[in-house]
């Protein structure tokens, strides 16, 4: 029986008609039946269906696919472009015919390439996002953030990208201004602790460890809570600045006063030059490094503390020093105190304990401007009283000048005393006018404080009411000595007609004088009463009514007016014109 080879299943050239013939030629060698051929045929054909169907039903469902995958490519397309915001897309196509593969095929690039884009408008959302959460956790202060952003992918346009960079840029703007007041409050408090003469790092590090690096600016705290804690270093700060400097000049004051009081040497006082030199600077100026130092401070405050030991160890010396000062006023001011005991009050008050020496000190630095006030009040009047004496001593030159005979002579500077004479004339006659202003500025003294207005102790208008009287006894005793002279020239004439002799000319009869306080009893004041004078005036005529060829002694009519007054006031005349 002969072989029947097997076609070659894999040649272009089988087919259905060849693999049938075959199988008939087959069958014919075999002999196999025309029922069992139909049987076969039947199966095949069976079998060839079944085929067809499971290729149909494959074909169908990756058609369905194939429309799915479009519907969902365009679904996805139409998400896509309203994620995006992009109305006015170019890239989709308008191809809506062809098989669905074609469309598919013309829809994949506009998917891929809105993919991208989705992808890199989310990194971008994402950037900003976490640029925003970050900057709100350094204001926060809840340090660095956790995680990235979550990013809502609805919503991709570029509309809302913009808002949150508008955001973005307003936490950047409010960052940048928290950053500022952060250096400005860091800046302050480095300021503050150099005049402090505190350590800077230590005090920002209390308020957070980030303000001590110097280098990185963009990592310091700006939270809420540093910049509160910053103002309020800069406040405690800046109160204690207030508080030293007040400190401070409190104790430069005391210096300059204890200096001043004890003449401490410019050499020992340049020592506290930095103290001293901001005694009345206001808070703001006072900006060098380590000029409210509580080291300096303290050594202050020991300086013025050893001054005011030593203060106290000199007590005495001060204290008389001041007394003298007080004393000299009252001596220019012509007002008498008991200066012994005024010594000696001071002494017992220092020896006693019981008074501050600071107190004491001020209590007489009260009694010297109460003594300048004084001083002050009197000196007006005192003017005057000094023009009246110099008046006074001009009168007592002139009745001197006039008791000479020889003032007409050529001699040396006989000129000068002419010209001397006519200026005392002329301010002699001025004495009444100036001795009535100065009782009337008297009084009027006397009446505004209720006190008696004493000149070296005797009350000054005592003074010029006796002044008055001697003044007025004066006149009475010249205009006797005139008639008496009158007197004489007459008894001379008798004789010179009876004897027919002219007897030798009489000295000029002495004349009494008015000198001032400044002239003291050596200068030939024979007694302390006006009767003395006229007892002068008597000895010096004789009984036949020829004058004593011996010259009399001026007398000073202004010291007896002021021993007078002080002896007898009650006796005194008033000045005329007086109540």
């Amino acid at each position: 029986m002969a072989t029947v080879e097997a076609p070659n299943l894999l040649t272009g050239e089988t087919t259905c008609n060849s693999l049938l013939q075959q199988l008939q030629r087959i069958w014919d060698e075999v002999g196999e039946s025309d029922k069992e051929r139909d049987k076969m045929l039947l199966q095949l054909e069976q079998e060839c269906l079944d085929v067809y169907k499971r290729k149909v039903d494959l074909a169908a469902k990756s058609r369905a696919k194939l429309l799915q995958a479009l519907a969902n490519a365009r679904v996805e397309l139409t998400s896509l472009l309203a994620a995006l915001g992009e109305t006015t897309f170019t890239g989709i196509p308008d191809k809506t015919s062809g098989t669905i593969k074609e469309q598919l095929s013309a829809i994949a690039p506009t998917l891929e390439q809105l993919w991208k884009q989705k992808d890199k408008r989310i990194k971008e959302f994402s950037d900003v996002q976490s640029q925003i959460q970050k900057i709100r956790g350094e204001i926060a202060g809840t340090g660095e953030h956790v995680g990235s952003p979550a990013v809502d992918e609805s919503d991709l346009s570029l509309k809302k990208l913009d808002e949150f960079r508008a955001q973005l840029l307003e936490l950047q703007n409010e960052k940048s201004d928290r950053l500022n007041k952060v250096l400005e409050f860091v800046s302050t408090v480095h300021n503050l602790c150099a005049v402090l003469g505190m350590d800077f790092f230590s005090t920002v590090t209390e308020v957070h460890p980030s303000l001590k690096d110097s280098s990185g600016v963009q990592s310091k705290s700006i939270s809420n809570d540093t910049l509160s804690r910053l103002a309020k270093t800069v406040f405690s700060l800046q109160e204690d600045k207030k508080k030293r400097l007040c400190k401070l000049q409190e104790l430069a004051t005391q210096l300059t006063d204890l200096w001043n009081l004890m003449d401490t040497s410019e050499e020992e006082r340049s020592l506290f030059n930095h103290v001293t030199c901001n005694i009345s600077a206001s808070v703001n100026e006072v900006n060098n490094p380590g000029a409210l130092a509580l080291d300096l401070i303290e050594q202050a405050e020991a300086e013025v503390q050893r001054l005011d030991q030593l203060k106290a160890s000199r007590m005495k010396e001060i204290s008389f020093k001041r007394q003298a000062e007080l004393e000299e006023i009252y001596a220019r001011a012509h007002v008498e105190i008991d200066a012994e005991a005024a010594r000696g009050k001071i002494l017992a008050l220092i020896d006693s304990g019981n008074v501050e020496p600071s107190q004491l000190l001020a209590d007489m630095d009260n009694q010297i401007i109460e003594a300048k006030e004084v001083a002050s009040s009197r000196k007006d009047i005192l003017d005057k009283v000094e023009k009246w004496m110099s008046a006074c001593e001009e009168e007592s030159w002139l009745e001197d000048y006039m008791r000479d005979d020889n003032r007409y002579n050529a001699s040396r500077g006989a000129h000068l005393n002419l010209k001397r004479a006519e200026k005392a004339r002329i301010l002699v006659n001025k004495i009444p006018a100036l001795v009535e202003t100065l009782v009337a500025k008297t009084r009027a003294w006397e009446d505004e404080r209720g006190l008696a207005f004493t000149y070296d102790g005797v009350p000054l208008l005592a003074m010029l009411n006796e002044y008055a009287r001697l003044r007025h006894d004066r006149e009475e005793e010249k205009r006797k000595m005139r008639d008496q002279k009158k007197f004489h020239e007459q008894l001379n004439t008798e004789q010179e007609a009876i004897f027919g002799s002219k007897p030798s000319p009489a000295r000029s009869l002495s004349t009494k004088k008015v000198m001032g306080l400044r002239a003291n009893a050596a200068n030939g004041t024979p007694s302390r009463r006006i009767s003395a004078a006229h007892q002068t005036l008597s000895k010096s005529i004789n009984k036949e009514g020829k004058r004593d060829m011996r010259p009399v002694a001026p007398v000073n009519y202004v010291s007896l007016a002021k021993e007078d007054a002080t002896s007898c006031i009650s006796a005194a005349e008033p000045f005329p014109g007086s109540p």
